[in-house]
């Protein structure tokens, strides 16, 4: 691991440090199936720094060589109703938006598979996906469409996609000009590819000290206004630019271009409140770090049950940031293939909704809001009524 203080988005040199953790976990997805497994984990440092010259947020002490993608890697949120039928939409805005008919679709990071199918199934497309983690075994579909198990690379750029898609990927990725830049490369002279791209809003991370979102697999954070400036002066024109899943996520859409462009989008125009958002997360989140720390305590010492709902990598950044361990009794997960495992750093078992019954918490703490909802529909589904937080 080698210190940058070089931005990895534009190339400015002097990023400004603003939020640090410890020894955290170097994975947050990665199946653990064993407690002993889980508490050894590797880890790693994280520190924030902020670009003043074009707002991208990175990992300044971020170390690639450690990570290990591979179809251990359990990100899908596909067991969802709520993020399904955001998918769905997604999906459905896309094909209507730019016609994507009997079109050649190529997914960076295609993880599962499950929206890649998607758009193949709905225009009659023909896709390839690309991801270290996908496993064969969970794609059932008609339509054509093959996966292969490696990185994304400039060899990928001999299959000549009408699309270009790459959803929660680009956040994973530290050299981010470089891989923006490949995918121009890959595209040479056409003019007729459409290249869409999603991953989280660093915006709402910042406004909401949302340090359970902050985690080591993340070394790469945007805001509408970064991520747009990387696109054009990488040689695409910005078409679109939005934010989708209760502000969570961040959606661009761009074409290729002769050189680079100019900021033409509202939305782009945003560093002064990135400015004034990093100031202020450097003061508040370790106050709400330490607030939930206290409030985990209090809470067991009082004889209260808590169970954390979720147990992907908010999950683990929220307990391992805060440094709570006892304190909060399991983890809950719809995803049947996290049951019997545990959670990476920590070592909490990862239990079905159903097991809830046997041990009823008095207090649910939900890692992602957006799913408070779906959450307390299964919890009075099986009689229970427990408090219900959201950090």
């Amino acid at each position: 691991m080698t210190r940058t203080d070089r931005c990895q988005a534009c190339g400015h040199e002097g990023m400004r440090p603003f939020f640090e953790v410890a020894e955290i976990p170097i994975h947050s997805c990665l199946l653990m199936r064993t407690r002993e497994q889980a508490l050894d984990i590797a880890r790693r440092d994280l520190e924030l720094g902020f670009c003043p010259a074009c707002g991208f947020v990175q990992n300044l002490v971020f170390d690639a060589a450690v990570h290990s993608y591979s179809p251990e890697y359990e990100e899908t949120q596909a067991f969802s109703e709520t993020f399904n039928s955001f998918a769905r939409q997604l999906v459905e805005g896309y094909v209507e938006r730019y016609d994507i008919r009997d079109k050649r679709i190529l997914e960076i990071g295609c993880g599962k598979g499950e929206f890649l199918v998607r758009m193949c199934e709905a225009g009659g497309n023909r896709g390839l996906g690309i991801d270290p983690g996908y496993r064969p075994e969970r794609t059932t579909t008609e339509a054509d469409v093959r996966f292969l198990n490696e990185f994304y690379d400039e060899s990928h750029g001999s299959y000549e996609a009408d699309v270009i898609l790459c959803r929660h990927t680009l956040e994973h990725i530290q050299p981010v000009r470089e891989l923006v830049r490949t995918v121009r490369r890959s595209i040479g002279d056409r003019r007729d590819v459409v290249v869409l791209f999603e991953l989280p809003a660093v915006e709402r991370i910042l406004e909401d000290q949302a340090f359970e979102d902050v985690y080591y697999e993340h070394c790469s954070y945007f805001s509408l206004g970064s991520l747009a400036r990387l696109f054009r002066a990488s040689g695409f024109e910005v078409t679109h630019l939005s934010k989708a899943y209760d502000d969570q996520y961040l959606l661009i859409d761009a074409v290729p271009a002769d050189g680079p462009t100019r900021a033409r989008l509202p939305e782009e125009d945003d560093l002064e409140l990135l400015t004034d958002l990093v100031e202020a997360y450097r003061t508040e989140a370790p106050r709400k770090v330490a607030g939930w720390r206290d409030d985990c305590e209090r809470a067991a010492g009082a004889g209260r049950r808590t169970v954390l709902w979720g147990g992907g990598s908010k999950a683990v950044s929220f307990l391992t940031t805060c440094g709570i361990g006892a304190e909060v009794d399991r983890v809950v997960d719809i995803n049947p293939h996290k049951h019997g495992k545990f959670l990476p750093g920590t070592g909490h078992p990862v239990v079905a909704p159903r097991d809830l019954r046997d041990a009823p918490p008095d207090r649910v703490i939900v890692m992602n809001p957006i799913y408070v909802d779906e959450i307390r529909k299964d919890l009075e589904a099986m009689g229970l009524a427990p408090q219900i937080l959201t950090p």
